[in-house]
C-alpha cells in the first residue's frame, strides 16, 4: 500500500501546472471499478497505479460528443500485453468509458504493416480512423495525402491535454513535416549502451582487464575500440559465477530479426562527419549524410565508412555467442537480462524490462551510457580515413519506430481519433506506458528525463519500482543519447523505406556468416537500392528525401 501512494504523489507532482485530480463520483468513470476498468492488468499494484495515472489525466467527459461512434485503431501486431499494441488494449476499457465510443483494434503484423496499409488506402478501403505507426511511413503518407495534419486539435477545448514542447527536440522533427504536426506523441527511440554496473566496477575485474590487456578498463566505454576490448576480455570466461563461460556482448544478427537497425546507430560514427562551422547538424552534400547522395540519390551505403563498420561489426560478434546469427531482438535481450552478456546496446526498453523481475536477473546491476562514439571515421568529401582516439566521432541516433499515432484523412471519425491519441500522451498515462516496460514505450520527453535534458527525478522512477542506481544511470544516458551529440544520424522517411531496409536486413545477415564480404554485401545492397530508386521514380524520391532530411542543393 505504501508503494502505491508513494506512485499516486509521483503521478500527481509530474502533472501539468494548473491541473487537478478528477473524481470518479458522478463523472464518466463514476460506478467503474479499477478490475472493470483494466481488465488485462496482472496484479492489484499494476490496477491501481493505472487507475491513479486515469484519475491524475483529468479527461474531459465526451460522451455527449462521441457516444454510440466507432473508432478502429491499426497497431503493431503484439497482442493485449506485447509492445505498442498492449497499452492501447489497457486503456480500452477507460477511453470506452469517457467518450461512450467504442474502440476496435486492428493488429498488423510488422513485416507486413506498410504493405497493408498502403493497400488499405490505394484501394479505398479506409479500414482505420488511425494508425499507432511507425516514423519512416511518413514519406508514403505525406506523399500521399493519407493523413491530416493536427495543429488544429492542439489545445483545442474538449481533448486531453498534452504537452508538444515537452517532447525531446530531437524525437518533435518525427512527429512533424514541414513545419506541421502529423503525429501525437507516444513511444520514443534512440539506441544506447548497457553494461553490467557490477561486473565492470569491480575492482577485481578492472585489476585482471589491466593485467592483461595493458591498460585500464575505461568504464563506461565512450568508443567502440574500447567497447570491443572490453566484450573481447570478458568473452568466454565464468565471470558471472555459474561455472560456464560467459558472453562479451550480446547481438542479433537473424534476419528478420531487427538487426539492422543496430547496424545504423554502430555504423553511424563511422560514415558520417559533421558539417563545419556554427552549426555541426546542418545537412550539406558530404556532411550529415548517412543514405543517399541528397543532390542525385546515388546510395552511399557501400561507402568506405559503412564498410569499416560493417567489419567492425564482424569482429564484435565474436565476442559473443554463436548462437547470436539466428537470435532475434527478444533472444539478445533475454541472454543480457538473464545475466549471461556483460554488454548490450539497444533501446530504451532495456532499461525498464531490466527492473521486472519476470524477465531479468540483473536489478541493481545495471549501467547505461550514450551510444559510442568511433576512433576512425570517413570523410567522404576528402577521400580519406581520419584516425583520432582523444577526439572520437559521435553521432547520436533516433534509430527506431519511434510508434505513435496520426490520424487517416479518409477517417469519418477524426475528432475521436484524436481524443484517443491525445489521451495517450497525457503526462500521467505517457508516464505510466515509459515507467511500466512490456508497454514497448520509451521516454519521449523532457517529464521523462533527468536535469538538465529534462525535469523527472530518480525518485519518480524509484517510486515505481525501479532501482535507483539502474534508473540514474539509465535514464541520464537516454538524455544524454538525445541531446549531447554535436549530430544525429537523419532518419529515412521515404517512399520504400521498408524494401530499403528490407534488402539491407538480408545483406547485413549474408556478410556476418560469411556468405558476402563486408564490401561485397553493401555493393550488391547499393546497386539493389539503385534499383528500386528507378522503379519509384528517381527525380520524384529525391525530392521527398531533400524536404525529410532538411537538404537544400547549392545553386
Amino acid at each position: 500500500m505504501k508503494k502505491l501512494i508513494v506512485l499516486l504523489v509521483a503521478i500527481a507532482l509530474l502533472l501539468p501546472a494548473g491541473s487537478s485530480f478528477v473524481s470518479a463520483q458522478g463523472g464518466p468513470f463514476d460506478g467503474k471499478t479499477p478490475e472493470e476498468l483494466f481488465p488485462n492488468a496482472i496484479d492489484d499494484m499494476e490496477r491501481q497505479s493505472a487507475w491513479d495515472a486515469l484519475m491524475a489525466a483529468n479527461l474531459p467527459d465526451a460522451r455527449d460528443r462521441f457516444s454510440g461512434q466507432k473508432l478502429t485503431i491499426g497497431v503493431l501486431a503484439s497482442g493485449t500485453r506485447g509492445v505498442i499494441s498492449g497499452p492501447v488494449y489497457f486503456w480500452r476499457e477507460a477511453f470506452e468509458a469517457v467518450t461512450g465510443a467504442e474502440l476496435e483494434i486492428i493488429e498488423i503484423p510488422f513485416d507486413q504493416m506498410l504493405t497493408t496499409l498502403t493497400v488499405d488506402f490505394s484501394t479505398n478501403q479506409n479500414t482505420y480512423d488511425a494508425i499507432i505507426n511507425a516514423s519512416w511511413f511518413y514519406g508514403d503518407y505525406i506523399s500521399n495525402g493519407w493523413i491530416i495534419p493536427i495543429d488544429d486539435y492542439i489545445n483545442a477545448e474538449g481533448y486531453p491535454k498534452w504537452e508538444p514542447d515537452k517532447v525531446a527536440a530531437p524525437l518533435r522533427q518525427l512527429l512533424q513535416w514541414e513545419g506541421k504536426w502529423y503525429g501525437v506523441v507516444n513511444d520514443g527511440d534512440t539506441q544506447m549502451f548497457y553494461y553490467r554496473r557490477d561486473i565492470l566496477e569491480d575492482p577485481k575485474w578492472q585489476a585482471a582487464y589491466q593485467e592483461e590487456m595493458g591498460e585500464p578498463m575505461v568504464v563506461p566505454p565512450r568508443t567502440w575500440q574500447q567497447v570491443y576490448k572490453i566484450a573481447k576480455f570478458f568473452n568466454g570466461k565464468d565471470w558471472n559465477g555459474d561455472g560456464d563461460p560467459d558472453d562479451g556482448i550480446s547481438l542479433h544478427l537473424k534476419v528478420g530479426g531487427q538487426g539492422f537497425f543496430h547496424f545504423m546507430s554502430l555504423s553511424a560514427p563511422f560514415a558520417i562527419t559533421p558539417a563545419e562551422g556554427d552549426d555541426p547538424t546542418k545537412v550539406t552534400k558530404y556532411d550529415n549524410i548517412y543514405w543517399f547522395d541528397p543532390d542525385d540519390m546515388t546510395p552511399v551505403i557501400n561507402s568506405p565508412g559503412h564498410v569499416k563498420a560493417l567489419e567492425f561489426l564482424k569482429e564484435l560478434a565474436a565476442t559473443g555467442s554463436q548462437s547470436q546469427f539466428g537470435w532475434d531482438l527478444g533472444e539478445a535481450w533475454n541472454n543480457f537480462l538473464t545475466g549471461n552478456a556483460v554488454l548490450l546496446f539497444s533501446w530504451g526498453d532495456v532499461g525498464s524490462l531490466a527492473q521486472d523481475p519476470n524477465s531479468s536477473t540483473i536489478k541493481g546491476k545495471l549501467g547505461g551510457a550514450p551510444i559510442p562514439c568511433s576512433e576512425v571515421w570517413y570523410d567522404r568529401e576528402t577521400g580519406q580515413f581520419v584516425e583520432d582516439p582523444e577526439n572520437p566521432n559521435c553521432v547520436g541516433n533516433l534509430v527506431g519506430a519511434s510508434w505513435h499515432g496520426v490520424i487517416s484523412s479518409r477517417s469519418d471519425n477524426p475528432d475521436l481519433a484524436y481524443y484517443f491519441l491525445a489521451m495517450q500522451a497525457t503526462r500521467p498515462i505517457l508516464f505510466w506506458n515509459v515507467v511500466y516496460g512490456w508497454t514497448g514505450v520509451d521516454p519521449s520527453s523532457t517529464t521523462h528525463l533527468f536535469p538538465p535534458a529534462g525535469e523527472a527525478t530518480v525518485q519518480d522512477y524509484v517510486n515505481a519500482g525501479y532501482d535507483a542506481g539502474d534508473v540514474e544511470s539509465y535514464i541520464t544516458a537516454y538524455g544524454q543519447n538525445l541531446f549531447n551529440f554535436p549530430t544525429t544520424q537523419t532518419y529515412l522517411r521515404i517512399p520504400g523505406t521498408p524494401e530499403y531496409w528490407n534488402i539491407l536486413d538480408m545483406r547485413l545477415a549474408q556478410a556476418m556468416v560469411g556468405e558476402l564480404s563486408p564490401q561485397e554485401a553493401l555493393d550488391q545492397v547499393a546497386q539493389e537500392w539503385e534499383e528500386i530508386t528507378d522503379d519509384i521514380g528517381r527525380d520524384y524520391l529525391l525530392e521527398i528525401y531533400q524536404a525529410s532530411i532538411g537538404y537544400t542543393p547549392a545553386e
